[in-house]
């Protein structure tokens, strides 16, 4: 019989795309050809250029999906956590790895070759479905995010980003809500595409106004309807 850390991590792989279209038996059978992954805080999981041949869901921890510019300089893409999963361009457009996937704590994941999975599109057309679902919403949050670097300025951005982190990772507690997001302030920077000055300054702003309190690498919204009126 499962213990409870076994039975939250079958929770948090079937919200993965890969596997919610899928019953209880079908899940079991999948995830036993699945390969475990441990990667260090700070470790590389794969780099921008490397070979795709495999997609990963991720059981614990959170992960970053960024690029590199020719001159140096970084983007980040998204911050990845439990149930969500990463690598699955590959096998629909075969190629070199488009981003590097850089653990943002200690993480465990689950990885799956492209071979058996194409198995698995073949045997149920309902996660071919759910698949194509999982990158129209990268598409979507791509033109969001090129919208946004238009249109709104860093502080909108930056609000916008801690209500997307909150919404995944954040924890309502009596003082408000916590969002543990695990990134430095270089990184935080990098998600909204703006300086670290400037967004220090946005979230001093915050702070000052009484909708935010600051914490190593998190953040506690204690007004959340201003702050969503800020990212609108």
């Amino acid at each position: 019989m499962p213990n409870s850390k076994e039975r939250n991590d079958e929770a948090e792989v079937r919200k993965a795309p890969l596997f919610s279209a899928l019953d209880d038996e079908s899940s079991a059978t999948l995830r036993e050809s699945m390969i475990p992954v441990k990667v260090s805080k700070g470790s590389t999981l794969f780099k921008e250029g490397d070979a795709g041949d495999r997609l990963y869901v991720v059981v614990e921890g959170k992960l970053k999906l960024g690029t590199t510019s020719a001159d140096g300089r970084e983007n980040l893409l998204s911050i990845l956590g439990p149930g969500e999963m990463f690598g699955e361009l590959s096998l629909f457009d075969p190629g070199p790895r488009t981003a590097t996937a850089t653990a943002v704590t200690d993480a465990r994941l689950l990885s799956l070759s492209n071979d058996k999975v194409i198995g698995w599109v073949t045997q149920h057309p309902k996660v071919s479905l759910q698949l194509l679902g999982r990158l129209a919403q990268r598409l979507r949050r791509s033109n969001e995010v090129l919208a946004d670097l238009v249109f709104s300025d860093v502080p909108g951005r930056v609000a916008k980003a801690i209500m997307d982190l909150g919404n995944r990772f954040g924890v309502q507690k009596d003082d408000g809500l916590h969002v543990n997001h695990d990134l430095t302030q270089e990184e935080l920077a990098q998600l909204v595409g703006a300086s670290r000055e400037t967004v220090n300054k946005a979230l001093a702003d915050f702070a000052g106004r009484g909708w935010v309190r600051l914490e190593p690498r998190a953040v506690v919204v204690l007004d959340l309807e201003r702050l969503l009126k800020r990212g609108r």
